[in-house]
């Protein structure tokens, strides 16, 4: 009876454990068919087990990441829509370590909610268990917190991913030279950064609402287009670095900070790049953003990718094996830069 009298007031208090365990059961299935064979224990145990397979590897490296989704999340609460921000914590992290070269092993979330409420738990995890499954990536574990005192009616999600190299096929960009030739791959929007100055400048200045409509988007609402999930490049990656006659000599994941920031994190100290704003086409809702809130053309390529999610370099003459890679899989692609002489510095014309 005491433990009944327990658990009525914990939920009371806002925390309801039996309605977490009802939600997870419903998704366990789904999160279960991302188990690749080095997963020791099923999900649930206090710690997940990941034995890597030595064998396939002289001297592995483990490269691992954290991030979070930001405050696109509230633009999916405005929507009511939760189908596509698993995708993108997976995505966004998958990338973050796919630039080392590291193939992902295995994922981790964390929910932090208010009020635990469905269906948006299920809609979460079940984008994150088909994110992981894309890549063969497992879902090792996860913690979901409901804190009513802390998140309100919100919610924040974590992702943290480990992946495995070989140590001489680490992509540092060290090899990065002038002739180099960068490479853009398309983003599909604005993926998971920008949000706060996108939601300033589309809500409150430009009074749209997520239902908007407005021309510049072609028949999508503002939070269609807003919510287009971040574009995962591992698989083009994996054909790339699979394939001797390419030598793929440095990679970044354009995030926040836009090509004037994350550019320099694999630049050597001697190479300048000169980017073309013109070799892929920016995203209408980017378009949007940048019209109406007057942003110069230096803030708008610090803040977004505006158009370029991932900037792969090689040496001249291998740019096509990098777009077709990229094409045959449904990503377009285009040379979008060269590398020169110089000291680290990042120009976008």
């Amino acid at each position: 009876m005491s433990d009944n009298v327990k658990s009525d007031l914990y939920k009371s208090a806002g925390v309801d454990i039996d309605l977490a365990q009802t939600l997870l059961e419903r998704v366990k299935a789904k999160l279960t068919s991302t188990r690749r064979p080095e997963m020791l224990c099923p999900i649930g145990g206090f710690g997940g087990l990941f034995q890597l397979d030595l064998s396939k590897y002289d001297k592995p490296v483990l490269v691992s990441s954290i991030d979070g989704v930001g405050t696109k999340l509230m633009v999916a609460m405005m929507m009511e829509k939760y189908d596509t921000v698993g995708h993108d914590i997976v995505n966004h992290c998958v990338n973050d370590i796919a630039v080392q070269g590291a193939e992902p092993v295995y994922f981790l979330d964390y929910i932090g909610i208010g009020k635990l409420r469905s269906p948006l738990y299920e809609h979460v995890l079940e984008g994150i268990a088909d994110a992981c499954k894309a890549v063969n990536c497992s879902v090792l574990g996860g913690e979901t917190a409901e804190m009513p005192g802390m998140y309100g009616n919100d919610f924040d999600l974590v992702g943290v991913i480990t992946g495995v190299v070989e140590k001489d096929k680490l992509i540092t960009g060290e090899r990065i030279a002038p002739g180099h030739v960068a490479v853009g791959l398309a983003s599909a929007g604005l993926h998971t950064n920008g949000f706060s100055l996108a939601r300033k400048v589309l809500f409150e200045m430009a009074g749209y609402t997520v239902h908007s409509k407005p021309a510049e988007l072609n028949g999508e609402s503002v939070g269609e287009a807003l919510l287009k999930p971040h574009v995962c490049y591992w698989n083009v990656l994996k054909q790339l670095l699979n394939d001797p006659a390419v030598s793929v000599d440095g990679i970044a994941h354009i995030t926040g900070g836009g090509l004037y920031d994350n550019t320099p994190r694999v630049m050597p100290e001697n190479v300048d790049v000169i980017f073309d704003s013109a070799a892929l086409p920016v995203p209408p809702i980017m378009k949007l953003i940048v019209e109406k809130g007057n942003i110069d053309h230096v803030e708008a390529y610090r803040v977004f990718n505006m158009g370029v999610g991932m900037v792969i370099f090689v040496p001249a003459g291998q740019e096509n094996m990098v777009i077709d890679a990229a094409k045959n899989i449904g990503i377009a692609a285009a040379v979008c830069g060269k590398v020169v002489s110089g000291n680290k510095k990042v120009t976008v014309k």
